[in-house]
């Protein structure tokens, strides 16, 4: 596998505009599907051997799965507004329709437990601010550290306005250790563009001497990047233009998140506890209520 950065409208599909599954990727257990719908339009999902979260990122969706139907409220936007969401086991078809045209995010793993079909409401994202001074960043946490238990997979929406730099200090997860657990992960990208343009970011990959890999690349709205190893970060948002992205993520263990920082840098953590947090932060956090 070479290609670590996939363009947007690489999808090879109408119906969705990101379509990257393990196999495309190269790998065993993550992957992600971005479905853009009319309102009225449906997309179906059968999980099969894998796990879903049906995740709002415009508009509101209805989820039809054995025999019950759940609405979801969703968001207008990314930008300043978290979402109610559903889980989706492996084993089940689902139906999920736009009840208002938009685009909604069906990030995936493969399972390794049944489990039951689950609506989440919005009170359940846990929102962390990180960071100090240029290094700042909000994240909403969808399946990280909440009260959804999944088998594998690990979802995670980060915000840094423009200047800042996150995903740094540059860290890793490919191997399991104390500190460390080994995951595959991918990046879904969006950029808050404005009248002179779409803006644009930064990503970083690069590996070690036994596992080596390179990635520095200019990212656009709908883009996505793939980390199989390595040491990951930064993603600098431009000045000006504020950054987005939908990580996913997933392993051969369980769903939890464990890095470890490249010795390098690591000392820049060090410095969060006397800096100061973007005054661009919190993010318009507005909370949509439970259907």
């Amino acid at each position: 596998m070479t290609d670590y950065v996939l363009p947007a409208g690489t999808a090879g599909h109408d119906e969705f505009e990101t379509d990257v599954s393990p196999q495309k990727a190269g790998w065993t257990y993550s992957g992600i599907r971005v479905a853009v719908l009319d309102a009225g339009a449906s997309t179906t999902v059968e999980t099969g051997d894998y796990e879903y979260l049906v995740l709002p990122l415009e508009g509101s969706y209805s989820v039809e799965v054995d025999g019950a139907t759940r609405t979801l409220n969703g968001r207008d936007t990314i930008w300043g507004e978290i979402s109610d969401y559903f889980f989706l086991p492996r084993g089940v078809t689902a139906t999920v329709t736009a009840v208002s045209g938009g685009r909604v995010a069906l990030p995936y793993a493969l399972a390794a437990e049944d489990l039951e079909p689950r609506y989440c409401p919005v009170e359940e994202v846990t929102v962390e601010l990180r960071g100090a001074d240029y290094l700042c960043r909000q994240a909403s946490n969808y399946s990280v550290g909440n009260a959804l238990h999944t088998s594998r997979l690990l979802v995670v929406e980060v915000i840094t306005p423009g200047g800042c730099w996150s995903s740094y200090p540059p860290h890793k997860h490919d191997e399991e250790g104390p500190d460390e657990h080994e995951l595959e992960e991918i990046y879904y990208f969006q950029i808050k563009g404005n009248e002179y343009g779409p803006g644009m970011a930064l990503h970083a990959t690069y590996g070690t001497d036994e596992r080596p890999i390179s990635v520095a690349a200019k990212i656009g709205t709908g883009d996505v990047a793939l980390v199989p190893h390595g040491w990951h970060g930064p993603c600098a948002a431009a000045p000006g233009y504020d950054l987005y992205y939908l990580n996913v993520m997933a392993g051969p263990g369980g769903a939890e998140w464990k890095s470890v920082d490249d010795p390098q840098y690591g000392w820049l953590r060090d410095t969060f506890a006397d800096g100061k947090m973007d005054p661009r932060l919190p993010y318009q956090v507005d909370k949509k209520k439970e259907a």
